[in-house]
């Protein structure tokens, strides 16, 4: 994924998601595509190819990224969860100092994976 981020606090909205998926389809070409009528928003038929030689892709290929998008962006809660319960890494950094790394991982890292596990 180049252009999702996937610990982004904000969970995307299905404009983003179609604007992801319309540049991970482009590849190497992430804008060649433009909307043909701004007001209609981001859909299919809306969507024109603004680069020579591009070909856009078919709205079932569209549609199955957005879908692999959404699907990624869920799988990677876990992360988004343990990033806004650990402590600053200043905090780290001085108990590892003070106590050592295995205190560090046992008192600090460990409950907080413990209590968000990878799926």
């Amino acid at each position: 994924m180049r252009w999702l981020n996937l610990n982004r606090l904000e969970t995307p909205t299905e404009e983003e998601y179609y604007q992801f998926a319309l540049m991970e389809l482009g590849g190497d070409t992430p804008s060649w595509y433009g909307l043909i009528d701004v007001s209609q928003g981001y859909v299919y038929s809306n969507i024109k190819v603004i680069i020579d030689g591009f070909t856009k892709p078919s709205e079932s290929d569209v549609n199955a990224k957005i879908t692999e998008l959404k699907n990624a962006y869920a799988s990677a809660q876990y992360k988004r969860d343990r990033a806004s319960e650990y402590p600053s890494w200043q905090k780290q950094l001085e108990k590892i100092y003070d106590d050592g790394i295995d205190a560090w991982k046992s008192e600090m890292i460990d409950p907080i994976k413990n209590k968000y596990p990878k799926e």
